[in-house]
């Protein structure tokens, strides 16, 4: 990836914005506020909140603010599913849990005037003031693929993201498969505007022990273990 400004010019291209929720009746209002403002008067392009099977009120929730589908429980499944109802020229997917900063399709618009650009990722904050927090998202400045994954928001070109077929439909890993793929189909950007998100985990497992978590997983899914198998590991963990 490669670091960008926020020129002056512009692409003139439409954003799709996909976000995958489960249970997120806390938290999506504020995401979707975030989004909305984006653009003048509260306008935006086209929102997909694709649900995957929530009790807690999450796709009422959603409604007034966006377009509300269901899908099969996987982020995987509910990111592509949201995508085939779009038909803008750019992707963003976004997580319930965080929330866009001022001028973030302002520079996803610039970044894009380089046709050579097929997407990338912001930077990362945390709603949290922890000192490992603070370090590992100061972190995320640096453009080595390993520290970026979803829940910095991910936008991507539609003709690119159709060419390399979507995300895989893991139940974990698919943002790490679909950065790399896409670094690997053209010229990545990292923007220099941070999205903030939740360190919810972070607060409910202990900061150390998630990261802990994190790393195994990774050097689970570097070593070749099947994204199913992480999946079921992780969730015995946290049970």
């Amino acid at each position: 990836m490669k670091a960008s400004g926020c020129e002056s010019e512009r692409s003139g291209v439409s954003i799709a914005v996909v976000i995958p929720t489960l249970n997120e009746a806390t938290r999506i209002d504020a995401c979707l506020a975030a989004v909305r403002r984006q653009m003048p008067g509260g306008g935006a392009a086209d929102v997909v909140v694709v649900d995957g099977g929530s009790i807690d009120g999450t796709p009422r929730l959603a409604a007034s603010r966006a377009r509300v589908t269901n899908a099969p429980r996987g982020r995987g499944v509910q990111l592509n599913a949201g995508a085939r109802m779009t038909s803008d020229d750019v992707l963003l997917f976004l997580h319930a849990d965080t929330t866009l900063p001022a001028g973030a399709f302002a520079a996803i618009d610039s970044a894009l005037v380089d046709p050579e650009i097929v997407g990338g990722t912001f930077r990362l904050r945390f709603d949290h003031d922890a000192v490992a927090l603070r370090l590992y998202a100061w972190c995320t400045r640096f453009r080595w693929r390993l520290l970026h994954y979803g829940d910095q928001g991910i936008f991507v070109r539609r003709a690119t993201f159709e060419a390399l077929g979507g995300f895989r439909e893991w139940p974990i890993m698919e943002d790490v498969d679909f950065l790399a793929r896409l670094d690997a189909a053209g010229r990545t950007v990292l923007l220099p505007l941070a999205v903030i998100t939740s360190a919810r985990r972070f607060a409910r497992h202990g900061v150390v022990r998630q990261q802990l978590l994190n790393t195994a997983l990774m050097a689970g899914y570097l070593a070749g273990v099947a994204p199913t198998r992480l999946a079921r590991w992780y969730e015995n963990v946290h049970r």
